[in-house]
């Protein structure tokens, strides 16, 4: 569903040899408000799973918001200086806002393994892989959801989220990814539940990314994150992953 409101706005793209024909890939060209943003992936996930609609991969950024999932705790809102929304997906709080690039994965599981634990390690090893691409290394913690690295003071930081819901078997959220956001805004709140570790970016690290250059990296590993997903993930004790967000039953 692509509105009046933000039709001038984006841009979609189809038949890429890393996607394949079913999937439509959409990058959002100004910021997109959150509460839009949720009417848009509900739709779009319904028609997904009546086959009257193509999956999505759907890249944008939002205003400053903060967003709680289903397992935020009140007292983690330390300072709700931004508009607050409940986001219906797994996880706490979290902040999006200009410089960070949020990914939307909209996937039918029913075509493919099925495997809502392999859909999130998959979706993990596409950011993990794409950071590796600017320089960045980047890791899974164990105990600790999303994605983490050493930040300039050698302690491990954030680096990128990772939230999902899932309805009728159809992948709903996704990641996002801190390239050069404000990171004074992640103090309002303790994000994801873990106040013990901070907050970094690509532009922290020292990489000057422009979000147009991280969508070209992504891109060019679509094809091997949509591949992953054929694959059930391997029994825990040989696949290390980061507990499994929580998310709404297939």
């Amino acid at each position: 569903m692509i509105t009046a409101w933000n039709a001038a706005t984006q841009r979609a793209m189809t038949g890429d040899p890393q996607l394949g024909s079913d999937i439509e890939w959409r990058v959002s060209t100004s910021p997109v408000p959150y509460r839009v943003a949720l009417e848009e992936m509900a739709a779009r996930n319904a028609a997904i799973a009546a086959g009257e609609a193509r999956e999505l991969i759907w890249l944008l950024e939002h205003p400053p918001v903060y967003t709680a999932g289903t397992s935020a705790a009140r007292a983690e809102l330390l300072d709700p200086r931004f508009e607050v929304v409940d986001a219906g997906r797994g996880g706490r709080y979290t902040y999006h806002g200009p410089g960070q690039r949020v990914g939307y994965v909209l996937i039918d599981l029913r075509k493919r393994a099925r495997d809502v634990r392999g859909f999130v390690h998959a979706l993990e090893g596409w950011v993990i892989d794409t950071l590796a691409d600017f320089g960045i290394e980047s890791f899974r913690s164990e105990g600790r959801i999303g994605i983490w690295t050493q930040d300039i003071d050698g302690r491990e930081a954030k680096i990128g989220a990772i939230g999902v819901r899932i309805r009728k078997w159809v992948t709903m959220h996704g990641f996002s990814v801190n390239i050069a956001p404000d990171l004074a805004h992640f103090s309002g709140i303790v994000p994801c539940g873990i106040d013990e570790f901070g907050v970094t970016s690509l532009q922290r690290l020292g990489r000057d990314v422009s979000l147009a250059a991280w969508d070209a990296a992504m891109l060019a590993r679509a094809g091997a994150f949509l591949a992953a997903l054929d694959r059930p993930c391997p029994p825990a004790q040989t696949c290390p992953a980061s507990p499994q967000p929580p998310e709404f039953p297939a």
